[in-house]
């Protein structure tokens, strides 16, 4: 279209039909973009992807033959889909879940059993895993059924784990001969403390999702017959009504609590306080509370 403004008036009629010709398939190219959706939404093949509402991203993990066992291919797509609610500005939070019977029963054992270290080594076998851990956006965990091994490290990944009844959590590894490798060592102990984590890693002993809660392992349980994911859901439709920049503030805060000492934490939680006073969504939500009505974030 530009190149049609600037041809010159000396060029022939058929130099004009074609800058003409380009100008008309430039405005459909324009019509047809400005129709497209917002993103178009790549196939997984062991996920599957939602909105059940506008501001948050559901992923149900769906390898329901082997139990949502976790392969490296199916952490790729977790991976990818995560990545791909967190660079979206309509999303404020994501849910991540299994089905009825598991959330995830561990790591995918046919894909590792005949590893060999060097193989393992080179490659930081599960490295992958640990990207989960870098999304800005708050991710809740809505387990039912087993999460274990590999399923207990993704659900301590996340920031908010909420439980049904039927839940239960563990690392036994110890029964396979190894350990956990993807953060059930350090998550776990710093959520339930040495002694138990020692028993749980030891033994391999499941943990009831009433006990995970009594410890502080899980948020809470859902009550019987109320469906967790409609409560994850709930919880996270109701954070990605607050602002944006203040929530993802807050999660930064809170996971620097597990690296840095009492000083340091409160010094770079005061940063980040402070730093906030440079938003329109500090201005807006203080002058909603002064005035006595509803805030409107706009993210900024």
């Amino acid at each position: 279209m530009f190149s049609a403004l600037r041809t010159p008036l000396s060029r022939s009629a058929g130099g004009m039909a074609r800058a003409s010709s380009r100008s008309a398939t430039a405005t459909t190219l324009r019509q047809l973009s400005s129709s497209a959706p917002r993103f178009s939404s790549p196939s997984y093949n062991n996920i599957i992807v939602s909105q059940p509402k506008p501001s948050v991203t559901l992923i149900t993990l769906n390898r329901p033959k082997a139990l949502n066992a976790l392969n490296s291919e199916l952490f790729h797509e977790i991976n990818a889909a995560t990545a791909a609610a967190d660079d979206d500005a309509a999303v404020g939070a994501i849910v991540i879940t299994g089905s009825e019977k598991a959330f995830a029963a561990g790591a995918d054992i046919k894909e590792m059993k005949d590893k060999e270290f060097a193989a393992a080594y080179k490659s930081n076998f599960l490295g992958h895993w640990t990207k989960l851990t870098t999304i800005r956006k708050p991710i809740i965990a809505a387990v039912s059924g087993h999460a274990l091994g590999g399923g207990c490290e993704l659900a301590m990944m996340c920031d908010i784990i909420l439980a049904s009844p039927t839940a239960t959590f563990g690392q036994p590894e110890i029964n396979l001969g190894v350990i956990p490798g993807a953060g059930g060592t350090q998550r776990l102990t710093k959520a339930l403390g040495k002694s138990l984590s020692m028993e749980l890693i030891l033994t391999g002993r499941p943990l009831s999702a009433t006990e995970a809660a009594s410890h502080g392992l899980v948020s809470r349980v859902v009550d019987e017959g109320t469906s967790v994911v409609d409560e994850a859901v709930k919880v996270a439709d109701k954070i990605a009504q607050k602002g944006a920049v203040a929530t993802q503030a807050a999660k930064e805060a809170v996971n620097a609590s597990f690296e840095l000492n009492l000083q340091e934490g409160n010094r770079f939680e005061r940063r980040l306080f402070q730093a906030l006073f440079a938003t329109k969504d500090q201005k807006e939500g203080m002058s909603a509370f002064a005035e006595k009505r509803k805030p409107t974030f706009t993210n900024e």
